[in-house]
């Protein structure tokens, strides 16, 4: 508060001027209602305590010899009543055992002895309202101050409550965000795993083709150190290798690669492009439509379609070229007869460096000739042992090749109980791969 508004604030204050003599009264109020002030007057203590009881008063200066209820007496319940209210003692006598219990008793702010001067008592009363209002302010501040702190916790606690709880919900939502991504993954997977095997019905492959060639592409680009994107991308492109001969007729796809000749030769080269072109649109797919436009390159340049040669060649190509090839010569789909695998690993190692890529035919040789199983880790079980929460370790496949669950599918009661009736009305015995239950703790 600066001085103009204290200075307003004094000269319109409240004074009570109690004594017992009335000449004294009426000159003290002569003098204050000249500084502007309003003089209320009593002749005793009990007629000043009900004026106080009536009005608002800033200031008391009180007679000290007044009979009855001297002015320490009367101070002394002023401050007990009226703490706010600014005590003054007029004395006229040097009793100094009086003074000090006004001051004891009352807790005055000053005594003032008779005679006075004018100016004197004007200055100090002056002061004790400003005094008076400086103090009244500082405790509004403080209460404001108290009140405002107390307003800033409750809001910085209402804050955190709100930060925690929105916290939470976007961890919530990022957990379902993530969840929902892997599921889609999962789907997208299942979803090319599906179409491989209709297009395996299409191509007179044996059953499971497609994913055994998957299946070992995917295990030799891990040992050659592919980042797990580029090894995603030779696995679906090992499932998918055969949809550019979709539009096949029959006899074409009956036929061994060495018995083509002519238009029919030129029609089984242009498989890798059309396959590519399926799925150029498809923009999670272009790394895997890359590998499929290759699959026929050959390491020393003479392959189709564009002749590309060594490592030029994208290198799921070269995964690729091998581990189809390998199974393709076991099924007769290359040369007239059904190789045994250690013959057709035989021919694969002898193309190493004309037809193949050498060091990925050391990655082949190193999990064909070890017996690796990659990632297709797990236990086989028969079906009455299955538990809900196993998780599939392999895809489950019908003896006709049909797929009937994905890898990592989790099992419930109502799926075993579905696998359980398949196998009771096929009459066959399913091949279950799975893991132990996952850790939902």
């Amino acid at each position: 508060m600066n001085q103009s508004a204290i200075a307003s604030t004094t000269t319109t204050a409240t004074l009570l001027c109690v004594d017992d003599e009335p000449n004294i009264l009426s000159a003290l109020r002569r003098l204050f209602r000249s500084s502007g002030y309003r003089v209320l007057t009593a002749e005793s203590g009990s007629l000043g305590l009900e004026i106080l009881e009536r009005e608002p008063v800033d200031l008391v200066i009180s007679d000290m010899r007044m009979p009855v209820m001297d002015g320490a007496r009367f101070l002394a319940q002023v401050r007990r009543r009226w703490p706010d209210t600014l005590r003054v003692l007029l004395t006229g006598y040097s009793d100094i055992g009086a003074i000090q219990d006004a001051i004891n008793c009352g807790e005055i702010y000053r005594y003032i002895t008779k005679p006075w001067e004018d100016h004197d008592i004007v200055l100090l009363v002056r002061h004790g309202l400003e005094r008076r209002q400086l103090e009244m302010e500082k405790g509004r501040l403080e209460a404001l101050t108290a009140r405002q702190n107390e307003e800033l916790k409750a809001l910085n606690q209402s804050l955190e409550a709100k930060v925690e709880a929105r916290t939470r919900q976007l961890r919530a939502e990022h957990n379902a965000t993530v969840a929902a991504n892997n599921k889609l993954k999962q789907n997208f997977v299942t979803t090319i795993k599906i179409l491989s095997s209709m297009i395996e019905l299409r191509a007179h492959n044996q059953p499971g083709h497609a994913r055994l060639v998957a299946d070992l592409s995917r295990q030799i680009a891990l040992a050659l150190g592919l980042e797990a994107r580029e090894s995603q991308d030779v696995f679906i492109a090992a499932l998918l290798h055969d949809i550019g001969k979709i539009g096949f007729d029959d006899k074409l796809l009956a036929t061994p690669l060495t018995q083509l000749h002519g238009e029919a030769l030129g029609q089984f080269r242009k498989h890798p492009v059309r396959a590519a072109e399926l799925l150029m649109p498809l923009e999670e797919l272009r790394g895997s439509a890359a590998i499929l436009r290759s699959q026929l390159e050959r390491f020393d340049g003479t392959g189709f379609p564009e002749g590309t040669a060594g490592l030029a060649i994208p290198v799921g190509a070269r995964i690729l070229a091998v581990a189809a090839d390998y199974y393709n010569l076991q099924q007769g789909a290359m040369v007239q007869r059904h190789l045994r695998p250690e013959g057709a690993r035989s021919l694969i190692v002898g193309a190493s460096g004309t037809r193949y890529d050498p060091n990925v035919v050391a990655a082949f040789r190193q999990i064909v000739e070890g017996g690796g199983k990659g990632d297709t880790t797990g236990v086989e079980l028969l079906s009455g042992e299955l538990l809900p929460g196993m998780v599939l370790a392999r895809d489950l496949v019908s003896r006709d090749g049909l797929m009937l669950l994905s890898a990592d599918h989790v099992l419930d009661a109502r799926m075993i109980q579905q696998v359980q009736d398949f196998e009771t009305k096929s009459a066959r015995r399913l091949s279950i791969w799975v893991r132990p239950p996952r850790n939902t703790g």
